[in-house]
């Protein structure tokens, strides 16, 4: 058996999937340009470079949580259909 029959068949397995003998054709040499891109990688010189799971800095774009005014309880039920006092009243789903 080659070894790109062995890593698809191995590779489906653990995908839990069935294929053809067409699929297994397909996907096999897929699979096989996917593996010599990687091998050529692996040729890189990447002596001195910093590992990283990103390529480019990472920032929080959310805004400060500061408190600050906000409706009141009337102006906010205003356009209610219905409510009950000070909540909003939607129609029972869960029997």
């Amino acid at each position: 058996m080659e070894s790109a029959d062995f890593n698809i068949d191995y590779t489906a397995r653990l995908a839990r999937i069935e294929l053809t003998a067409s699929e297994r054709k397909e996907y096999g040499s897929q699979l096989a340009d996917i593996l010599r891109y990687v091998k050529k990688l692996q040729e890189l010189n990447v002596e001195g470079v910093e590992p990283t799971a990103h390529p480019a800095p990472l920032r929080n774009v959310f805004r400060s949580d500061v408190a600050a005014p906000s409706l009141s309880t009337e102006e906010a039920l205003k356009n209610a259909p219905h409510r009950d006092g000070r909540l909003f009243q939607t129609p029972k789903i869960v029997e």
